[in-house]
């Protein structure tokens, strides 16, 4: 029997800053792009979800030659969200069994600091899986999710759990840092956890137990083979 990997996803294509104006944003292409590749390589199959079950809106940033590292790449990038499957045919995050799935797997962009940090199918989906110790791979802004999931007192629940983020300096240096209503650096460890922050823009991974988490989306192929590394190929 197939693996199979749940893409928690954004389902916003803006991000509100400090002063109510919005920024265009989405997921970063790359850190769902090559994990999708290398968990297919794999033998494992993906399915997406987000927020009302909308198709996730790509940053289109991150699509750019400069961003991507090649004009090559960013045109494969566009090529897999335009043409897989699993990017045309999400379902709603409301929808999602968790006990279907081997793994869970959250790209960043801004994207989720707009919505998955304090939507609570997210926050659900996220408990359960800590609950079960199902495999939690995070990248970049993706730690966002990490927010929405709180016990009665609003305490997080991974209080405690040692994580990488983007961190406040790569902020800074993407030069969004002064318009931000908050730094992901900053708020994951505001609520308790141990943020690990590497050089900027270098890859690095942290696990600590089932938690999985990449700093930036440099990070998001190792992050990936780390969790196919915890689970086992199936090919």
């Amino acid at each position: 029997m197939a693996r199979t990997v749940l893409f928690v996803m954004t389902g916003s294509n803006r991000w509100t800053l400090k002063d109510g104006t919005t920024h265009p944003t989405g997921f970063w292409a790359e850190e769902a792009v090559a994990p999708l590749e290398i968990f297919r390589d794999a033998g494992f199959d993906v399915t997406i979800a987000t927020p009302g079950g909308v198709r996730p809106p790509v940053d289109e940033g991150s699509l750019s030659a400069e961003s991507a590292g090649s004009e090559e790449a960013a045109t494969h990038f566009r090529d897999v969200i335009e043409s897989a499957p699993e990017f045309q045919n999400p379902i709603a995050l409301s929808a999602v069994n968790l006990a279907d799935y081997d793994a869970v797997f959250v790209p960043g962009g801004h994207g989720p600091m707009e919505d998955l940090a304090v939507d609570a199918d997210a926050g659900t989906i996220l408990t359960a899986a800590k609950q079960a110790e199902v495999p939690l791979g995070i990248v970049c802004h993706g730690p966002a999710i990490l927010l929405s999931a709180v016990d009665t007192n609003g305490q997080s629940l991974f209080a405690g759990q040692t994580v990488t983020a983007f961190t406040n300096a790569e902020e800074q240096q993407a030069g969004l840092a002064d318009q931000a209503p908050w730094l992901l650096q900053d708020r994951l460890t505001d609520a308790g956890l141990k943020v690990i922050a590497d050089e900027p823009w270098a890859p690095h991974v942290e696990t600590d137990g089932s938690l999985f988490t990449g700093q930036n989306p440099a990070s998001s192929a190792p992050l990936a083979t780390a969790l196919v590394e915890r689970l086992g190929k199936v090919n």
